[in-house]
């Protein structure tokens, strides 16, 4: 004789309907039947999970790589424009070690600047809140579930999924 929990667990996998199934099914069945749908549904959710994560990354990596060459352009404009500044300065009539030096002092002062915003951006920084508590609630609701009392002689229809 089949077992007619497996025949549910591959219908639900494979996303097809599945007649009712006759109510002389035991425990065991039911319970390995429960778990095979659970073991599907939780390999589903994965599945949906890694497709979203591979498109965040694609989209990610395309902008790092943007970025990247953004800065690596700006680097490269860094002395251009120090050396235009500073001779820049110098043609106002001071000399050219101060006009340098002042040039020099501006990046400084800049540098300071960023470091600290860095330092207060950091600072604010705090873990994810909202998933922990929510994960932290989902466990203590899965940990009082009951399984859902069926009516006796009353057929029970399988859902079809799709397997995406």
């Amino acid at each position: 004789m089949s077992d007619p929990g497996k025949h549910v667990a591959d219908a639900v996998r494979t996303g097809t309907v599945v007649e009712p199934v006759g109510t002389d099914r035991s425990i065991g069945q039911l319970v390995a039947s429960a778990t095979a749908e659970m073991s599907a549904l939780v390999h589903d959710e994965i599945a949906l999970a890694k497709a979203e994560i591979r498109q965040d990354v694609r989209r990610g990596a395309m902008g790092g790589a943007a970025i990247s060459i953004a800065g690596v352009f700006a680097l490269f404009s860094l002395p251009v424009l120090s050396f235009a500044a500073a001779y820049g300065i110098h043609n106002l009539g001071l000399g050219l070690a101060w006009s340098f030096l002042i040039v020099g002092g501006a990046f400084l002062v800049l540098a300071a600047l960023a470091a600290g915003l860095a330092l207060l951006k950091f600072k604010k920084v705090k873990p994810p809140e909202k998933s922990i508590a929510s994960a932290k609630q989902t466990a203590a609701v899965l940990q009082n579930v009951k399984p859902h009392p069926r009516e006796v002689g009353k057929p029970v229809r399988s859902v079809a999924r799709s397997s995406v």
